[in-house]
Order: C-alpha cells, then structure tokens, then sequence
C-alpha cells in the first residue's frame, strides 16, 4: 500500500518529533542506548583481498591462530562470494582447528560444505569438521556423543570422497574410533556384571560382538557373554559364545576363562546354528570342540 502525500507528512513529522526535531534528538536517545555500538554497522577498510589473506598465513606462521582466524573472517566478509570468499572459509576453519576451537572449526568447515559442496577442498573440509570431533573424544569413562560424530564424519568422508588424500587416515582413525565406542560398552557391561543384572550385561556384551567385532573388546565381550549367560542357566548361548571365541580367538586367555567356566558346569563349546551368534559371524564359527 502506498503512502498518500498527507500521510507522508504524518509520518515524517512523527520521525522529527522522535528524534527531538533534528539529528541532536536521535543523538541523545543513543546517549542512553546501551546496546547503541552493538548495532552499529561494521566498517571493513578496502583492502586488497590479497593482502588480507598473505596477513592471514602470516598469523598462522606465527602461531596466532586466533588472529589469523579474524583476519580471514574479515576477508570473507569484504569479498562475499568470490573465490577469496571460499579459500576464506576453509582457511577459518583451518586457523580453528589449529588453535584447538574445533567447535568453531566445525561450524566454518559446515558452512564451507554448505556454500560449496562440490568444491576441490571440500573432501578436505569434511575432514577438518570430522577430525574437530575426534580431537574431543573423552575417555571411556564419560559420554561419547562426540565419538559418535567423529566416526559419522570420518565414514561420511571415506564414503563420499573414497580416492581423497585423507580416505587412508579416516579409515584408520574408524577403526579408532569404533574401538572406543567398544569400549564404552564394555565398561557398561562390567558395571551391569558386577551387580548381577545379567539381561542387562549381555544387552552391553552383544552390542560389542554385534557391531563393534572387529575391535580389541570382542573378545572380552564374548567371554562375559559366556558368563552372563552360564549365571542364567542359557547353556546353549553360553557354549556358542565359547565357540565362537575359540574360533577367532583360540590362544586367548579369555577364551581359557570360557573354556574352564564351560567344563566346571559339565559342558563344552559348541555352536548352536539359532543362536543370534551364528547368524553375526555366519560362516566363521567352527566346531572347537570337535577340533580338540
């Protein structure tokens, strides 16, 4: 809707009377604003995109990581949009994580991938957002919520740019990473063992044997499994597990452990071809017993 000429008039003798009748008004209510410089407008000085970013890899040559992540913000704010913009972005993302800000690390290496998926740096950025997580992985003993997005990051990476440079270093950094996450479960899973709730303890151990086999903890949890499930009278699982475990893991002291609980109770390791166990490692479960 269009202002009438008299109601232009209106208008402009409210926006005098606010401001006392000339710029002095405006000026006092910004007197008594005190949020007044909050919202005053940023002034970037023209300067060449150029020297902006030599000043950037100059901060970071001398280890001002935080310096050098302003200066490159400030060249992505001057040059919005332009190539400068791009290198900008990776390299505040970059200047982050060498500064050890992997939040802010992550949120520059996002925004890089948002403005630029098909980039040639963005295998590159998707590793610096994964690796932001990974430096932050906690001991076992906490939460590992920032375990469980380096390794989606790390597999995202592997999957979507799988001939990148960096595919060799996530790949090993999963295996990392999923052996931590192993770990987790199996502290879990003692914890649940030591109070006698063993439907609880075997929830833990089957986790690591279902999807975290691969890892160091396999074994453990399949000898746990042996006595959480031989606590409550499961004497087939309990000799699966045993099976199983002599299968992969024949010169394991765990397995020892499994083999002399199983013999104090009369029993020997022997697979059950229903067990959830022959279907996980369908096709590797070998007849210990029978090989003795």
């Amino acid at each position: 809707m269009r202002l009438n000429d008299r109601n232009r008039g209106a208008t402009a003798a409210v926006l005098l009377t606010l401001c006392g009748f000339g710029l002095g008004g405006c000026d006092a209510l910004d007197s008594i604003n005190p949020f007044a410089e909050k919202y005053k407008p940023e002034v970037i000085p023209d300067v060449p995109a150029d020297k902006l970013y030599s000043e950037g890899l100059a901060k970071m040559e001398d280890k001002d990581f935080e310096g050098a992540s302003k200066k490159f913000g400030e060249l992505d704010k001057a040059y919005a949009y332009s190539d400068w913009s791009r290198k900008a972005l990776l390299m505040t993302a970059y200047s982050n994580y060498e500064g050890a800000k992997y939040d802010d690390a992550i949120n520059a290496s996002k925004r890089y991938l948002q403005r630029h998926p098909a980039s040639k740096d963005a295998a590159y950025a998707q590793y610096l957002m994964a690796m932001s997580h990974y430096k932050q992985i906690p001991d076992v003993t906490r939460d590992q919520d920032r375990s469980e997005k380096a390794l989606a990051g790390l597999q995202e990476l592997v999957q979507k740019y799988p001939t990148s440079e960096y595919a060799a270093d996530a790949k090993a950094k999963i295996q990392i990473t999923r052996d931590q996450l192993a770990g987790k479960e199996m502290e879990v899973g003692r914890f649940y063992l030591e109070r006698r709730n063993f439907p609880a303890a075997i929830n833990r151990f089957r986790d690591v044997v279902s999807k975290y086999q691969t890892t160091r903890h396999a074994e453990e949890a399949l000898e746990r499994l042996v006595e959480a499930y031989m606590a409550l009278g499961i004497t087939a699982e309990a000799q699966t597990a045993a099976a199983v475990l002599g299968h992969n893991f024949p010169d394991s002291p765990w397995y020892k452990d499994a083999f002399a609980l199983l013999q104090n109770g009369g029993l020997e390791p022997r697979e059950e071809k229903s067990s959830w166990l022959s279907k996980v490692y369908r096709g590797v479960i070998g007849r210990t017993a029978d090989a003795r």
